[in-house]
């Protein structure tokens, strides 16, 4: 595993998109530990904060394709440069607003709607760079290292975010996120097109559109994994929508309590791609997946009693075992539909998998809902035993799948 890393690191290319990584992803947490908690603020409503992450999420499903098919005409590397500019001019206008007293939930919905179409090309690009830059041969390993990445930078920007909002409030929390961002697009600087780089897609984003729809016709394996990438966004991710409430009304820890919980989310997820850096893509990955769905809803349902049975501590400790099998999820929905198009379509392949994340917002508003409505509790069952309840069904239903 050691060796099979430093292999990795040797590829110059590499080591730029790790370290933009770990910088995007600071300013990524940070940005949605400071949403949450500004969106609290202006609405007192778990419903609206929901809302807010839903609109952060909201522009992926209309983006992903042609996300996608713009990864496959345009170097990815520029791309992922753009995009890091982009979401460091949206979160300092967020910041300057809130810092003058003179933002809304509307600045702040429109603003992270914004950022989210630019996110949606990001995912897109760095999936297909990733696959250009280390070969099939060694991308789940590749994404698995980036995963580590991106959580060792959730991790600091969770815990940075939670303290700067106490001390400063959250418009210095949001010009600290564009600082991050800023950051990571100065580290991809030196980053280059790799030579075995695919060819850029030939004619218009229409037709090339019209091409990857027809692919999904026909082979059923890609819409399959979409979905239960969207099932595993909409009832297991959407978990993080119903930290603020679980921070301030049920721990009553504050915002630096809900950065520990985002924390708490970095960590399982560091700890979860640890446990798979060197698994090989073809060992059996799609009943592997299916089985990690099912334990993210049983985690689900845990963590929704751990605040009536344990302390701050002991649902820290439940995050971790579940943000570990959720990355899982996520690291093998990646992989899985990267491998399973060819090379032309690997942009588009990442924009599928844009699409299904940018469902997510029906989680989110979902769980925000049960929680105005009910309880923090009943929420996280309800989403867990339900993703428990397709994960076993896809099983018995998609037999491909299970043998991917």
């Amino acid at each position: 595993m050691p060796s099979a890393a430093s292999a990795l690191f040797r590829l110059p290319d590499f080591r730029w998109l790790g370290a933009t990584m770990v910088l995007n992803s600071a300013g990524m947490m940070g940005e949605l530990v400071v949403l949450g908690w500004l969106a609290l603020e202006l609405t007192n409503s778990p419903f609206l904060v929901g809302v807010a992450m839903g609109a952060r999420a909201a522009p992926l499903f209309f983006v992903g394709v042609p996300a996608g098919v713009l990864a496959d005409q345009v170097p990815r590397h520029r791309l992922l440069l753009a995009t890091s500019i982009g979401q460091a001019v949206t979160a300092s206008t967020i910041g300057v607003l809130a810092v003058s007293g003179l933002a809304t939930f509307g600045h702040l919905v429109g603003l992270t709607l914004a950022a989210g179409a630019l996110r949606g090309v990001e995912h897109a690009a760095r999936q297909s760079y990733a696959h250009d830059v280390v070969g099939a041969g060694r991308l789940v390993g590749a994404l698995a290292v980036l995963g580590v990445a991106m959580r060792v930078g959730w991790l600091f920007g969770s815990l940075g975010a939670g303290a700067v909002i106490a001390r400063w409030g959250a418009g210095a929390a949001y010009l600290a996120v564009a600082a991050s961002f800023l950051a990571g697009a100065v580290a991809l600087l030196p980053a280059s097109a790799p030579a075995g780089a695919a060819p850029r897609a030939p004619g218009s984003m229409w037709g090339t559109f019209v091409g990857f729809a027809t692919a999904l016709r026909q082979d059923r394996v890609l819409p399959v994994l979409m979905l239960l990438t969207a099932a595993a966004e909409v009832l297991g991710f959407a978990h993080q929508t119903v930290l603020p409430s679980l921070a301030r009304d049920v721990l009553h820890a504050g915002p630096e309590g809900l950065g520990a919980l985002n924390a708490a989310r970095s960590v399982g997820g560091i700890v979860g791609l640890f446990a798979v850096w060197a698994r090989r893509p073809s060992a059996g990955g799609g009943a592997l997946f299916l089985t990690v769905l099912g334990a993210f809803g049983v985690g689900l349902v845990a963590l929704g009693l751990a605040p009536h049975v344990v302390g701050l501590a002991g649902v820290l400790l439940v995050l971790v075992a579940v943000n570990a099998i959720g990355a899982l999820a996520d690291l093998l929905a990646q992989s899985l539909m990267q491998l399973s198009v060819p090379t032309e379509l690997r942009g588009r392949a990442g924009g599928a998998w844009v699409v299904a994340i940018g469902l997510a917002p029906l989680g989110q508003m979902h769980i925000g809902a049960l929680a105005s409505l009910f309880s923090v509790t009943v929420a996280l069952g309800t989403s867990g035993l339900t993703l428990v309840a397709l994960a076993g069904g896809a099983a018995l239903l998609f037999p491909r799948v299970r043998r991917l």
